[in-house]
């Protein structure tokens, strides 16, 4: 059975580039009908953060990614890592190093003043040396010739010379183990049969697979995918997008599109821009993600957002919207009044957070006019405009297009007035704004008595 591991390091905020590789494993397990697991990588005390742990798990349950196993936590498996290092040492296949930590540093010092890789010079190595008061670190017995490879599913081929490999640390001096090595036993432990990660690994890979060898369990296959670059072909960062997957969420962005967004940074199946989680699963196969680095565009990702805004079921993205009214003070429902105001705003809005704005003057009388729609619109003429089409307002049975029209006519001819103009008079008055939906079906929501105030309050600001 194939079986996967998530497994982020709570460092720091789950982002995009982090989000893809789950993505990308869970795609796969699911494609396969396989296990995912998910493994916090924590055994770096100092800089793990709970908060970082809670974004993480909170991240992935809102994209949708769901695993079959865990969270394991690796700072609960200590021991388990100091048995298999003792192993090794046991074995003659690792060493304990007693090289103090500044003279590891002017080593290093000195081979970079001499143009050389600044790599461990195995001092320790075929010593033997066992000094019980002295603290020691034990490092991993790299081969000194030959090579190592693997075939990386999506780069083919990949090989190094062991001379470029050094005696890396598995077991710190305080007994916490190095990253290299927890990764390898976990992953053997828990049965691991590909592992998914960024291409940032490829350089970890042959250290780890020598280590794989030496304890003695199968090798797992690899697939490294590519870097996510900024629209400047820089590195990803801050700049360039938003810290957490969570803050998609606050900007008002759906799971759907960005599941949509991030599957196609990386991947592509034939021309096809669009795809629901179900076709994803369907159609991902690792051997047709790139090489080549992927490009983040923000203007992209807002396309994809508002295409799920505007196809998604009515309800689900009504439901979705309250959140981001009661933010602004809006405590609405789920009820008819709601879906028809997101009807007529769902094919203009990008993102919810967006919507919620463009939704306000649906709720609330309070709203601002703006300013230069006021300089143009509020004049004496519009001040009369306002309360000829209040005066036929008031008259009328049926808030419908029929009835509406013939009176923005009448006020039309007799103030020699554009149609559009003696629109926009009226609906600055009703929103506070110039773009809304259409007048009529604005009116049709809002009701008699609410556009009767919001008129009356507008002709008492007009100052003539």
């Amino acid at each position: 059975m194939v079986r996967t591991r998530f497994a982020p390091s709570p460092t720091g905020y789950l982002h995009i580039g982090g989000a893809r590789t789950a993505l990308f494993n869970y795609l796969f397990t699911r494609h396969e009908n396989g296990r995912m697991i998910l493994r916090i990588e924590d055994t770096d005390l100092e800089r793990s953060k709970d908060e970082y742990t809670k974004d993480i798990i909170e991240g992935l349950k809102w994209l949708g990614i769901d695993w079959d196993e865990g969270p394991y936590f690796q700072k609960e498996r200590m021991e388990e890592y100091r048995k298999f290092a003792n192993m090794l040492l046991e074995k003659d296949l690792a060493y304990k190093c007693y090289c103090p930590t500044e003279v590891l540093e002017e080593k290093r010092k000195k081979a970079l003043k001499e143009g050389k890789k600044p790599s461990y010079d195995r001092t320790c190595r075929d010593k033997n040396f066992n000094y019980p008061e002295r603290p020691f670190v034990i490092r991993f017995k790299t081969p000194l010739s030959g090579t190592v490879s693997f075939n990386d599913i999506i780069r083919g081929t990949i090989t190094f010379d062991y001379e470029e490999l050094d005696d890396l640390i598995i077991l710190r001096s305080d007994n916490t183990p190095t990253y290299n090595f927890t990764v390898v036993v976990d992953d053997a432990l828990m049965n691991i049969t590909h592992v998914i990660r960024g291409d940032d690994h490829i350089n970890n890979t042959p250290r780890q697979i020598l280590i794989y060898q030496a304890l003695g369990y199968r090798i797992p296959e690899f697939a490294h995918v590519p870097m996510i670059l900024g629209k400047d072909r820089t590195k990803l960062s801050k700049r360039h997008g938003a810290v957490s997957i969570l803050e998609y969420r606050r900007e008002g962005f759906l799971p759907e599109a960005l599941i949509n967004y991030i599957a196609r940074l990386g991947w592509s199946y034939k021309d096809q821009e669009i795809f629901s989680k179900q076709e994803l699963i369907e159609k991902f196969e690792l051997k047709d993600v790139g090489k080549s680095p992927s490009i983040f565009d923000v203007e992209k990702l807002l396309w994809v957002n508002s295409y799920y805004i505007k196809t998604l079921p009515l309800e689900v993205v009504s439901e979705r919207l309250i959140p981001y009214l009661l933010e602004l003070g809006i405590y609405a429902e789920p009820n008819n009044y709601l879906y028809k105001a997101v009807d007529t705003l769902r094919t203009r809005a990008k993102t919810l957070k967006e919507m919620a704005q463009m939704a306000y003057f649906y709720y609330k009388e309070d709203y601002d006019f703006e300013n230069k729609a006021k300089e143009k619109f509020f004049t004496k003429k519009g001040k009369e405009i306002l309360i000829a089409f209040l005066d036929g307002f008031q008259k009328i049975e049926n808030l419908d297009e029929n009835s509406l029209r013939d009176i923005f006519d009448r006020v039309c001819k007799e103030f020699d007035v554009k149609l559009v103009d003696a629109v926009q008079v009226v609906r600055l008055a009703i929103s506070g704004r110039l773009a809304t939906p259409g007048i009529f079906e604005v009116i049709e929501i809002i009701g008699k008595e609410s556009t009767k105030r919001r008129i009356e309050r507008a002709i008492g600001e007009i100052p003539y």
